[in-house]
């Protein structure tokens, strides 16, 4: 029987889960998953989960800060996830902590500290932390302490370089979001091998492997199976529930078109950022910036709404 489209890209490339629902976890057997406060939202207004915001709010004690109650619930999650899963979870700092390095560093202890008390091991925990300057600053600090990163809402070459010179564990490129702005910036359609989140993943990758950066690239974020398809061979890729349908239901060919080894003959020059020059390239790519505060909004507003449904819950 010939193997579907999902078995043969996990050939290459971990696939990891984009998702809160544990029903596709369990479906699609993903090596790790990844949430963010979005879709711990979206699982939040489920029956199914209801448990989950009793536990957090009996868990942090009557008159426990709203903060606190929404780490106990990112770490519940966190934790039914890792019984699924043979890997890793990413869990995600308050969005509204993206400018404050110090903030993000004292969050992502207590989030790590919930872990280890609950018996699972910081090697099983990624801190989603976003790409600014000051988030690239935490995790650098994060990371010498033992605690493993996930640098999101990435958008530009500078980001990654950043991040891969701070020595973070991994980086998720938003690619579906690249494509949505240039779309709706040129009015044009892109073809899969076109698609500018595709084409700017692919010289992350390859400019990592390249100069020997040890930094994990996960392509994130993504609109169609055509460019999951692009990245076969990235690092890990990590896929909504929709689209990992779409590639276990077929099972056309698979063809591998990242490749570690090809990169060391790529015609790329190693580069390197400062505070200064990191916020000007930022400041010059236009769709950088927007997407990346873009995102930080719309994960702060989404925290704000769990923040609300948690008060509703207490009463």
């Amino acid at each position: 029987m010939p193997k579907t489209q999902l078995e043969q890209l996990k050939q290459y490339t971990k696939v990891v889960a984009d998702t809160g629902d544990f029903a596709s976890m369990k479906q699609y057997a993903p090596q790790d998953a990844t949430t963010n406060p979005s879709l711990i939202l979206k699982a939040a207004g489920m029956t199914d989960y209801a448990w989950l915001l009793d536990q957090a709010l009996k868990d942090s004690g009557s008159g426990a800060a709203p903060g606190l109650i929404i780490d106990q619930l990112l770490v519940l999650f966190g934790l039914e996830i890792l019984k699924i899963v043979p890997g890793r979870v990413s869990t995600e700092v308050d969005a509204r902590l993206s400018f404050d390095t110090a903030g993000t560093i004292a969050k992502a202890r207590e989030i790590i500290g919930l872990y280890e008390k609950a018996g699972v091991s910081r090697n099983r925990v990624l801190i989603k932390i976003a790409s600014t300057w000051e988030g690239i600053k935490a995790a650098e600090a994060l990371e010498r302490d033992g605690i493993h990163c996930n640098l999101t809402l990435l958008f530009s070459f500078a980001q990654a370089v950043a991040c891969a010179e701070a020595k973070v564990q991994l980086i998720s490129p938003f690619v579906g979001r690249i494509l949505d702005w240039y779309k709706k910036s040129t009015g044009k359609t892109y073809s899969a091998t076109e698609d500018p989140g595709v084409q700017s993943v692919s010289e992350i990758y390859t400019y990592y492997k390249k100069f020997g950066h040890q930094t994990e690239v996960m392509g994130a974020s993504f609109r169609s199976k055509g460019e999951i398809l692009e990245l076969a061979g990235c690092d890990l890729l990590t896929i909504a529930p929709a689209l990992l349908g779409e590639l276990q239901a077929s099972d056309e060919p698979v063809t591998r078109k990242l490749d570690a080894t090809k990169a060391s003959s790529a015609d790329l020059a190693q580069t390197s950022f400062d505070e200064k020059s990191f916020r000007f390239a930022l400041n010059e790519d236009a769709m950088a910036t927007e997407k990346t505060a873009e995102g930080i909004r719309a994960f702060s507003a989404d925290i704000v709404k769990l923040e609300q449904l948690l008060r509703q819950k207490q009463g």
